[in-house]
């Protein structure tokens, strides 16, 4: 299907928001420990992502940005506007009780293929641009 539909994206969609079925599963069977990954567990963490990405049109604050904002900055060129999303930190509810993650390994673990929304490494391309979003009590050091 995403090969089907990859001319009518490019020609009438301003941002694409690409996700890949095989990689949410992957993230839902080795990431958060669900043996057989079912549709809501898959439609559960795609709300997360995308309920994080739209968190700051929701929510009022000083850092504020609306979908525009995010075209306009992440979009180089009108053709190139397929946004590789990624989330993190991916843990589990039992791992989630017990372990505290610093700023920085939740930055480094963003960029890990196995929290990538799309089967993908990014270590091998380039980025032509980036945005991180943390959302909570953040104290960068």
């Amino acid at each position: 299907n995403s090969v089907l539909t990859t001319h009518s994206m490019l020609e009438h969609a301003e941002v694409v928001n690409v996700l890949d079925n095989e990689a949410i599963y992957g993230i839902c069977k080795n990431n958060l420990d669900v043996a057989r990954p079912t549709y809501s567990n898959l439609n559960r963490l795609i709300c997360q992502v995308i309920s994080s990405m739209t968190a700051s049109v929701r929510f009022s604050g000083q850092l504020n940005v609306d979908m525009n904002e995010f075209q306009t900055n992440l979009v180089p060129y009108p053709r190139i506007h397929f946004m590789l999303s990624s989330f993190a930190p991916i843990i589990s509810a039992e791992k989630a009780l017990r372990e505290r993650q610093s700023v920085q390994e939740i930055t480094l673990a963003a960029f890990e293929p196995s929290n990538q929304m799309a089967k993908c490494d990014p270590r091998h391309g380039k980025f032509m641009s980036c945005c991180l979003l943390y959302r909570g009590d953040v104290v960068p050091k």
